[in-house]
């Protein structure tokens, strides 16, 4: 029994290690951060993306009734990285992916929404509120049409809910579309897009932080 153990510990360390060596791989080319969407680019040959018809994007709406509705609005142009402090939180923020996702949890060994936000700002200088209830009151109101890099943004558990049980921030906001990096449940650290219909169906609403 002790021979066996003495052979699966080798094992185990050199997976935990080639795990570690991917997360920190993720997403990075060329000794830098590149979004998800780059990424995608690059494995197609460095082909861009085309952009939306008529810079035209989805957003949410609320009908006479109180049910919330997608609708299609114009969208001006944006600009597609963020600077200064909310630069250094976006980029502590994405030093986290592949981290796994981990209720309370607030270290590299595992984290939830919140607890990934405020790890960010802390590396940033800046304290914000622990939960995500109380981050989505620290700061002002955004429409979808007017997020910007460094915006957070929060998002019920269903379609239509108006309970907040989760919180993400605005990476990249182009005409291409809006990008946001979250602790998901499944998948742990990553970035998604806020226009894909799973997460526009459940978003409650964003602010811009008082920095």
């Amino acid at each position: 029994m002790r021979r066996a153990t003495t052979k699966i510990l080798p094992v185990l360390l050199l997976t935990l290690l080639g795990l570690a060596s991917c997360h920190r791989k993720l997403n990075y080319r060329d000794g830098q951060y590149r979004s998800a969407r780059e990424m995608v680019r690059l494995k197609k040959g460095g082909r861009a993306a085309p952009t939306r018809p008529g810079n035209k994007a989805k957003a949410v709406g609320v009908s006479p009734s109180g049910a919330k509705t997608k609708v299609v609005v114009k969208r001006p142009a944006r600009v597609g990285s963020a600077t200064g402090t909310l630069a250094s939180v976006i980029e502590a923020a994405r030093s986290y992916q592949g981290t796994p996702y981990l209720y309370g949890g607030t270290t590299r060994l595992g984290l939830d929404c919140s607890g990934l936000l405020q790890l960010a700002f802390g590396e940033a200088g800046v304290s914000i509120p622990r939960s995500s209830n109380e981050q989505a009151v620290w700061g002002d109101p955004v429409k979808t049409t007017d997020l910007q890099p460094g915006d957070l943004i929060f998002f019920g558990a269903a379609p239509g809910s108006r309970t907040i049980t989760h919180v993400g921030m605005v990476t990249v906001a182009d005409e291409e579309g809006i990008d946001f990096i979250h602790a998901s449940t499944s998948l742990g650290v990553v970035e998604n897009s806020l226009e894909s219909d799973y997460y526009l169906s459940r978003f409650i609403r964003a602010v811009r932080p008082r920095l």
